[in-house]
C-alpha cells in the first residue's frame, strides 16, 4: 500500500476551454471561458488554497474494463456494483477488491438508450434513459451471466391507459400541443429514492420532476415546470423534502403542501452557471451543489424546515464539477478536469481536502463510495493506519476504476 504526498494547488485555473464533449449541462450560454474566470468570488472558500501537505493512504486498486462507451452512471447494493454507460448497457460488478475482473459477460441488460442514472431498491433496478423512459429490473444474482428481466416501464401501460380517459386532467397546454404531465417529454437524467423507499422521484431535461410509488410504479405526482431549463439533478431528505438542481443556476427545495402536493419551500441561488450534481449529508443537514463555476457550495439548514444558507465554497478542481458522492463524513468530487477529490468537514466547520485521485484520462462523470468492511476487519492492517473506504468512479473514457483510501482517525 502506497502513501501518497502533495500539495494542495493554489487557486490559478486551467486558460483553456471547458471541455465540452461531456454534454454535462444543458446551459448554452455558459462562457466557453469559463474556466478562466473567478470561481464564485463572492462565496468565502471554506477549504485553504495554501501549500499545505496532506498524507494519506490511497491508491487506484483496480480499473474495471469492459465498457466500449461513456460510463454515465454507478450504483452499490450489497455485494454488487452497477454501472450504466451511454451505448445502454448494463453491467455487474462484484464490489470485493479481490474479485475484481475485467470482463465482456457481466452485461445484464441492454435496450438501445443511454443509461443516465442508476438507483436499486431491493431485488430491482430503476434506470433512467435518454429515451424519456424510466426502466425497472429484476436483479438475479444467481445466474450472473443472464440478462435481468424489464418488468416495467415507467409510465405503465395501466396508468397510460387509465390517465388517457381522464386525459383532460392530466395535461397541460404547451403552444399548441397538450403535453401529458405524467410522461416525461426528454432525457430522464437523474433519480433518487424516498428514505423509506416508497417512493422513486425522476428528474428530467423536460424541466420537470416526478414521484413514483415504487410498490405498483405509479405516477403520484408530477410537477410541471419546476425549473426555467433542464434538471440536472434530484436529491430526497430523510425529512421528506426534495431538492432539484438546475441549468438555470437554481437549486430548489419542495415540500408538501396541505394538499399533500409539492410546492417551492426555498430557492437557492450562489451558482453563476448550471448545476450539475447535489448531494446531501449523512444527516441531512448539509446539501453540497456542484456547477460547471468549478465550485462546490456548501448550504446548511437554518432551521427545522427545508432552508438552507450558504455556508461557503470548495475549490480546487480547475473544470466543472460533474457529481458529487457522500459516505460517512466524506464528501467525494468528480470533475472534467479528470480528477475524484476527498474532502472531510472539521470540528470548526471548515474542510480539508484529503487527496486527489489522478489516473481517468476523461472526464469523471459518476461516482459512489463505501467504507471498506473487507479491510476494516483485516487483522493484518494496524487499527493506526486509519477508517478504509473504497470510491468508485466512472469516466468518458470509459474505464470504471476502484479506489482504496484510508482516513486517519482523528
Amino acid at each position: 500500500m502506497g502513501t501518497h504526498t502533495f500539495p494542495l494547488p493554489s487557486q490559478t485555473f486551467d486558460q483553456d476551454s471547458t471541455d465540452q464533449t461531456n454534454n454535462f449541462s444543458s446551459d448554452s450560454s455558459m462562457s466557453s471561458s469559463i474556466s478562466s474566470q473567478p470561481s464564485l468570488p463572492s462565496v468565502p472558500s471554506l477549504n485553504k488554497l495554501s501549500q499545505e501537505i496532506f498524507t494519506i493512504h490511497h491508491h487506484c486498486i483496480s480499473t474495471l474494463k469492459g465498457h466500449s462507451s461513456n460510463v454515465f452512471s454507478l450504483a452499490l447494493s450489497g455485494k454488487h456494483l452497477y454501472s450504466g454507460s451511454s451505448n445502454s448497457e448494463l453491467r455487474v460488478w462484484s464490489q470485493t477488491p479481490s474479485d475484481h475482473h475485467n470482463s465482456t459477460d457481466n452485461i445484464v441488460s441492454s435496450c438501445k438508450s443511454a443509461v443516465k442514472c442508476i438507483v436499486i431498491l431491493g431485488d430491482k433496478l430503476f434506470s433512467a434513459h435518454q429515451d424519456h423512459k424510466i426502466r425497472v429490473w429484476k436483479i438475479e444474482h444467481n445466474t450472473p451471466s443472464q440478462n435481468y428481466k424489464c418488468v416495467s416501464t415507467l409510465p405503465t401501460l395501466s396508468d397510460r391507459v387509465t390517465r388517457l380517459i381522464f386525459s383532460g386532467k392530466n395535461s397541460v397546454e404547451t403552444g399548441k400541443h397538450k403535453k401529458s404531465t405524467w410522461v416525461h417529454h426528454d432525457t430522464v437524467s437523474a433519480l433518487a429514492l424516498s428514505i423509506d423507499g416508497s417512493f422513486l422521484y425522476s428528474a428530467s431535461w423536460d424541466r420537470t420532476f416526478k414521484i413514483w410509488r415504487t410498490s405498483d410504479y405509479k405516477c403520484l405526482e408530477s410537477v410541471f415546470n419546476a425549473h426555467d431549463d433542464a434538471i440536472n439533478a434530484i436529491v430526497s431528505s430523510s425529512d421528506g423534502y426534495i431538492y432539484t438542481g438546475s441549468g438555470d443556476r437554481k437549486i430548489k427545495v419542495w415540500g408538501k403542501n396541505g394538499d399533500n402536493k409539492h410546492s417551492i419551500v426555498d430557492t437557492l441561488m450562489e451558482h453563476k452557471s448550471a448545476i450539475n450534481a447535489l448531494a446531501l449529508g449523512s444527516d441531512g443537514d448539509i446539501l453540497y451543489s456542484g456547477a460547471c463555476d468549478r465550485s462546490i457550495i456548501v448550504w446548511e439548514k437554518t432551521d427545522g424546515g427545508g432552508h438552507m444558507a450558504v455556508t461557503g465554497a470548495l475549490r480546487g478542481h480547475t473544470k466543472p464539477i460533474l457529481c458529487l458522492a457522500v459516505v460517512s463524513e466524506l464528501l467525494c468530487s468528480g470533475s472534467a478536469d479528470k480528477t475524484v477529490r476527498i474532502w472531510t468537514r472539521k470540528t470548526d466547520r471548515s474542510y480539508s481536502c484529503l487527496a486527489v485521485l489522478e489516473g481517468h484520462t476523461g472526464p469523471v462523470k459518476c461516482l459512489t463510495a463505501a467504507i471498506d468492511y473487507s479491510s476494516a476487519a483485516d487483522s493484518n492492517i494496524s487499527p493506526a493506519a486509519g477508517a478504509p473506504y473504497l470510491i468508485y468512479s466512472g469516466s468518458l473514457d470509459c474505464d470504471v476504476k476502484v479506489w482504496q483510501i484510508w482516513v486517519p482517525f482523528v
